[in-house]
C-alpha cells in the first residue's frame, strides 16, 4: 500500500492537492479494471496518483504534466523510488501548452487533476486525445458543494464554480461519452468515450 506521508515534498506543503481516498479507490479500481497502456493526467504534485495508477496496472505508462518544476522534480524522484522507472514521463509545462502542441497523441485513460477552472478549455483536445472505449476521470468536480448549489457564490470562488459547470455541461450535453459524476469527497466524474 503506497502511503502519501512517505512521498518527497508531502510534509514541506501546507496545501497538499493529493487525491482523496474514495476517490482514489475509483481511479485504482477503473485502472485494474480497464487496464489502460497510455495514461494522460494533467496535475502531477508529486507523484502520487501517478503512483496509484501505476501500480493498479503493471503495464500502463503515463505521462504526467506538472507546471510547478519543484513538484515535478519530487513526483520523479518518488515514482523512481516506488519502482516505476521506466514507466513514467514527467513533463514541467503548462497543461494547455501541453494538449495544443501534442493533440494527436492517444490515451486509453485521461487523469484530470490540474487547475479546476480550466477543464473546460482543456476538454475539446482531451476528447480528441482519449481512444474511443478510454475513459476520462476528472477530480474535484463538484469543488465543496458548491458546483450544485442554488445559493450564490462568493466572489472568490464563483469564476471557479462557473467554469467547473461549463465542464460538467460539456460532458453531459456530449453524445460521444457517457459520464457519472460520483458524489464522493469532492466529486468525481468518470466518463467513458463510445
Amino acid at each position: 500500500m503506497l502511503n502519501k506521508e512517505d512521498f518527497v515534498g508531502f510534509e514541506s506543503h501546507e496545501y497538499r492537492p493529493i487525491i482523496r481516498s474514495q476517490s482514489m479507490k475509483i481511479l485504482q479500481q477503473l485502472v485494474k479494471e480497464r487496464k489502460p497502456k497510455n495514461i494522460l493526467e494533467i496535475g502531477t504534485f508529486i507523484g502520487y496518483s501517478a503512483s496509484v495508477m501505476l501500480d493498479a496496472n503493471k503495464d500502463a505508462y503515463i505521462i504526467s504534466l506538472e507546471k510547478d518544476k519543484q513538484n515535478a522534480v519530487d513526483a520523479i524522484k518518488n515514482l523512481k523510488e516506488q519502482g516505476f522507472t521506466g514507466r513514467f514521463e514527467v513533463v514541467n509545462c503548462d497543461a494547455f501548452d501541453y494538449l495544443q502542441e501534442n493533440s494527436l497523441n492517444q490515451f486509453d485513460l485521461i487523469f484530470l487533476d490540474g487547475p479546476k477552472g480550466q477543464y473546460y478549455k482543456y476538454f475539446p483536445y482531451l476528447k480528441k486525445m482519449l481512444k474511443s472505449g478510454g475513459v476520462l476521470v476528472a477530480d474535484d468536480v463538484l469543488f465543496y458543494g458548491l458546483v450544485e448549489s442554488k445559493e450564490k457564490i462568493e466572489h472568490k470562488h464563483r469564476s471557479l464554480v462557473n467554469n467547473l459547470r461549463k465542464f460538467l455541461a460539456l460532458l453531459n450535453d456530449d453524445n460521444e461519452f457517457e459520464t457519472v459524476v460520483h458524489h464522493i469527497d469532492n466529486g468525481m466524474s468518470v466518463s467513458v468515450k463510445k
